[in-house]
Order: C-alpha cells, then sequence, then structure tokens
C-alpha cells in the first residue's frame, strides 16, 4: 500500500531496516504495534503480525555488479520504496508481477529481478535465465507479513474470538520465520551445485545505496508526518538493537561461520 501511503511500508520493511529479529522486537516489545495501528486507523483497519521471510536476497543479474556505475540504466524488477531508492542510483525499477518475471529475463526485457529467497526463487526457475544471485536483499532486511482486519467490525468481536485471531497471528508469524530459515539451505545448496554465481553487493553499492535511502527518508519526512514519526521511531529502535547486536549475536555468529568454513 505504499501507493496510498509510504508509511505502509516501514512496518513490512524497508531499505537498511531491521531484521526479522528486531522487526519482531519492535512490533510487539519496542512501541511499534502501537504506533502501526495508530497510523492504520486512519484507514480504518487493524493490524496483526503474521509472518515473516527473514532477509531476502538481492535479486538474480545477467551481469555482475561491481561498481555504482554498473546500476546506471539497469531495469530491475523491483517495486515499492526499494523502487525509489534504487532509482537514486541509476536503476529503472520495473513494476512485473511474479509469473511475468520468468520470460522477461529470459528475453532481456529487464535485466535483474528480485524476488524472495533461494526456496522461493528456485520454484520460479530464475537460475535457468540469469547467472548471478546477489545478496543481500538490504531493502527487506526482516519483511513482515500484516493480517489486516477492518477497524469497525474488529471492535464487533468477542473478547474471546479476539485473542483467537491474534494468537493465531502470532504463531503464524513464528512458523513462517522458522520454515524459511528450513528451506532456504538446501535451496541455496541445490541453486550452487547448479551453477548458479552467488555474489556479494560491494560495499560502494551498499553505502550509495543507503545514502540514497537517508536521503528519501528526509523528502519524505519533509511531507509526511506520519511517515516522519514512524521512521524515526524505527531509526532509534534499530541503533539500540545494533549496539547489542554488535556485543553478542554478531560475535557468535561471526566466530560460528568462521568455525564452519574451517570444518
Amino acid at each position: 500500500y505504499v501507493g496510498k501511503d509510504p508509511t505502509f511500508a516501514i512496518y513490512a520493511s524497508v531499505p537498511f531496516g531491521l531484521n526479522a529479529r528486531m522487526q519482531n522486537s519492535w512490533w510487539y516489545q519496542g512501541g511499534g504495534e502501537a504506533l502501526g495501528n495508530e497510523f492504520f486507523k486512519k484507514f480504518n483497519v487493524i493490524g496483526f503480525a503474521c509472518g515473516n521471510t527473514g532477509t531476502q536476497m538481492g535479486g538474480w543479474f545477467r551481469k555482475e555488479i561491481k561498481t555504482v556505475a554498473d546500476l546506471s540504466g539497469l531495469k530491475f524488477r523491483i517495486g515499492g520504496i526499494a523502487g525509489q531508492v534504487l532509482q537514486k542510483v541509476g536503476v529503472v525499477p520495473q513494476q512485473l508481477a511474479g509469473g511475468d518475471i520468468y520470460p522477461a529475463l529470459e528475453k532481456g526485457t529487464i535485466d535483474a529481478a528480485e524476488w524472495v529467497g533461494p526456496y522461493d526463487d528456485e520454484k520460479l526457475g530464475f537460475q535457468k535465465v540469469a547467472k548471478y544471485y546477489y545478496y543481500p536483499g538490504f531493502w527487506e532486511g526482516g519483511p513482515m507479513v500484516h493480517a489486516y482486519c477492518n477497524l469497525e467490525k474488529w471492535n464487533t468481536l468477542p473478547k474471546n474470538y479476539q485473542a483467537i485471531i491474534q494468537n493465531a497471528a502470532a504463531n503464524a508469524n513464528s512458523w513462517m520465520a522458522a520454515r524459511y530459515d528450513m528451506q532456504n539451505p538446501s535451496a541455496l545448496k541445490r541453486l550452487v551445485a547448479g551453477g548458479t554465481q552467488l555474489r556479494p553487493f560491494t560495499n560502494e553499492v551498499l553505502e550509495a545505496c543507503l545514502k540514497a535511502t537517508n536521503e528519501l527518508w528526509a523528502e519524505i519526512s519533509a511531507k509526511n508526518a506520519d511517515f516522519k514519526k514512524s521512521i524515526d521511531a524505527m531509526q532509534a529502535y534499530r541503533s539500540d538493537e545494533y549496539l547489542w547486536w554488535q556485543v553478542a549475536e554478531y560475535t557468535f555468529d561471526s566466530f560460528m561461520i568462521r568455525s564452519r568454513t574451517r570444518g
């Protein structure tokens, strides 16, 4: 619903936002749910977090992307807020439905496309028509799915029915993240075994996109008070979360990853 109001995106995922655990923490414990539903109320809906894919991949490219200059004129299937960010660094965003991506990549109508991650991407066969698979999908670090309910109808439900919906959504939120974490590793191994070339976005590309992101936030915030209120709250929460992450979470994961590669 970015076309209605870009503030919606903040409660799903925005470029260089929160990872999945941070998004859950902000929503359930850090005031995100109250802030989000305060905004959603303007559209007469109430939202319930009901899923997360975890950090997504950066997409499939027909050529290597080493510098920001390589993005200039690149026709990339990507939409929403992320498309607006990438447009600032020279990308030409393309809006395509899932079923239209494969033939567009195959024919060269587009140069690149992002979808979700190994498990979903493999099913659509992108590896057959684009060689390079980039990471991370910095525009979807922890994309949260929501179930929306008409607010007036919600308020007429008995409390026990409301509790059923709230708990079912919370269960789905946990289940979906666990499911992706189980499915993605095996799918990634199959893709690489089949010839897919994994590539990280360079720091130059990431830094340029971060700069473009911050510029876009300032532009939108200057004319949208709801967006400014929500993006400021999210960024403040992100700062505190990464203060903690760099102490224990990151150091533990980094050590375990290095240990695994050493066998």
